[in-house]
């Protein structure tokens, strides 16, 4: 297969907290060489473009912003194409709302009036939280979450991430989000294409989750890597509807799986 684009994942794939995992920096070099663009696609909604760049400059991986995309990325374009004239309530970091700040997304700090209500991670959720989230629903507003994962990689293990708070607001609301805008929603999945600009079937994606990154790829018609590195196990595939395509222990294995050096 003659490969044009990659979607790779970051937290659990590229590196893990503030640890580059071994054998990723060679791994994009050797991705880049053979000719394949890469996109850097986190589910992590609280970082821009540009500070996502600088993190992986970081670890000795050039970027630019438009290689990268977040589920921050996606729900503030959502937000910005269908809700260009409605206010928001945020229940999320101070990075998600920056970046609805710098797109002009309308936001309010009183529930009962927002039109939207957007749900996502933040450290600082608490009970007055879940109590604005209910209020926001109860007057009518509509409610997305950012992203499904309620677990994510971190040094110290596994934490709760945006998916724990969505349900959070979900379970105490009774109801479910409209949209969950990160991977792997239809959303998610055209912004990946369009970034980049090329068919499907010349694609792949590395992850280290089932339902997000392996599932977006599945979708969309890609070829599908799930690395050993962060949330799913081997007994977590034998499980699961979503089959990868190939399973390997780190990203430093997929240049020798696809065989990328042959081109």
């Amino acid at each position: 297969m003659n490969y044009e684009g990659a979607v790779l994942d970051l937290d659990g794939t590229v590196y893990r907290g503030e640890r580059l995992l071994p054998g990723s920096v060679e791994a994009v070099e050797r991705i880049r060489a053979a000719g394949i663009g890469p996109l850097f696609f986190s589910n992590n909604p609280t970082k821009s473009r540009a500070a996502y760049v600088e993190r992986l400059r970081g670890f000795g991986i050039d970027a630019d912003p438009e290689e990268v995309l977040s589920a921050g990325t996606v729900t503030t374009r959502y937000l910005g194409a269908e809700h260009a004239d409605d206010t928001v309530y945020v229940i999320g970091d101070a990075g998600l709302k920056s970046q609805f700040e710098a797109a002009d997304v309308d936001l309010v700090g009183e529930p009962s009036e927002a039109d939207v209500l957007v749900a996502s991670w933040t450290r600082e959720f608490e009970y007055g939280d879940m109590l604005a989230g209910y209020r926001a629903i109860e007057a009518g507003a509509t409610f997305y979450g950012t992203d499904p994962d309620r677990l994510i990689p971190a040094a110290e293990g596994m934490v709760p991430g945006s998916g724990a708070i969505v349900n959070a607001v979900s379970g105490v609301a009774g109801r479910d989000p409209r949209k969950t805008l990160g991977k792997p929603s239809a959303e998610a999945r055209r912004a990946a294409l369009d970034a980049l600009g090329c068919p499907a079937e010349r694609c792949f994606v590395v992850g280290d989750r089932l339902n997000t990154d392996v599932e977006l790829g599945d979708r969309a018609g890609m070829t599908t890597v799930l690395v050993r590195t962060g949330v799913a196990t081997d007994e977590d595939v034998a499980a699961s509807d979503v089959e990868p395509d190939h399973v390997v222990d780190s990203l430093a294995d997929v240049p020798d799986a696809l065989g990328l050096d042959g081109r």
